[in-house]
């Protein structure tokens, strides 16, 4: 009686807490070091949630390591108040395969907020690589089998997976180097300490621009139109058929959260995703700010189980695991 007493007056207190929330700053958990393309879009939402949150910080917090199990274990156990959120990507569909020994359940131990945004891959290559379109590069990568340096931002990452995809789809003989994050990785690209590359728009579209690597194609399966990547072919164009990978972003909360805390969580996400500022920055990146039902809760839980179910068996396949 006295546990159920006790459970009685936490459950009193914090649904109180909802009545009220948000009175102090929120903090955005990212699973990936700080500098890489889902920092960036955390960075970007956080200072669009301000107002529609009634102008409380919103802090951005980033926890690697894993394949990004770290970061989202934290969200998972972290007192369900509405002050402890996750922007996560695709990695939410591939970590239930790709984690062994993985200490949550995506599909139960969250509440799901919303989607946030689709973001787009290219693959690109270091300033000094002799093929100057793909064409070129798949010949060049079968003139140097088992001697291409195909970098990613580490084992589980969005970068990891559609280098998989693209080695696979290719037969190609090459050398995986994972980094502990996007940005050590495209510092060594644009030096020339690895080859190649597939990552999101978002990280890729200004080094593109900069004429600090080579664009090859992107992977969708229209070509885009930003100033940036215009002109790139698609991987499905390139010869490379129903090749087609979007990075997509989510907001989580733990399992638990009051459900008047996260219809205000979600209310506020809807109000910073139509935020003219947000929109502009999302856009110069490549990234397309999410529209449709998959800003609902059901929906985006349902979509992110989907993606579970196609991911699985790829990764089985593959034989990766992130320990």
């Amino acid at each position: 009686m006295k546990k159920l007493a006790v459970l009685a007056l936490g459950l009193t207190i914090l649904y109180a807490a909802a009545d009220t929330f948000p009175s102090r700053p929120i903090t955005i958990v990212v699973p990936f070091a700080a500098g890489g393309p889902t920092d960036r879009t955390a960075r970007d939402l956080a200072e669009a949630l301000r107002k529609p949150l009634g102008g409380v910080s919103v802090l951005v917090d980033n926890v690697a390591g894993a394949g990004g199990s770290i970061g989202t274990n934290k969200v998972a156990k972290a007192v369900p108040d509405g002050y402890s959120l996750l922007l996560h990507h695709i990695g939410m569909a591939t970590m239930p395969t790709l984690v062994r020994n993985i200490a949550f359940k995506v599909e139960s131990d969250f509440e799901y907020v919303g989607m946030v945004s689709d973001v787009p891959m290219t693959l690109i290559g270091r300033p000094t690589l002799p093929a100057k379109n793909f064409k070129d590069l798949t010949a060049w990568i079968s003139q140097n089998k088992g001697k291409v340096k195909l970098g990613n931002a580490g084992v589980g990452s969005a970068s990891h997976l559609c280098g998989l995809l693209i080695q696979n789809a290719l037969q190609a003989d090459m050398t995986t180097v994972p980094y502990k994050g996007t940005a050590p990785a495209m510092t060594d690209l644009i030096g020339g300490q690895i080859d190649l590359m597939c990552d999101q728009t978002t990280n890729t579209s200004s080094h593109i621009e900069a004429k600090k690597v080579i664009g090859y194609a992107v992977t969708t399966s229209k070509p885009l139109t930003t100033a940036s990547l215009k002109g790139l072919p698609t991987l499905n164009d390139s010869g490379i058929k129903g090749f087609e990978v979007v990075i997509w972003h989510g907001l989580y909360a733990p399992k638990g959260t009051p459900p008047e805390v996260v219809v205000k969580l979600n209310t506020a996400l809807r109000t910073a995703l139509n935020d003219a500022d947000f929109i502009k920055k999302q856009e110069g990146l490549g990234a397309i700010v999410i529209t449709d039902k998959r800003l609902d809760n059901a929906e985006h839980k349902k979509f992110v189980a989907a993606e579970i179910a196609r991911w699985s068996p790829i990764i089985k396949a593959a034989g990766v695991y992130a320990d």
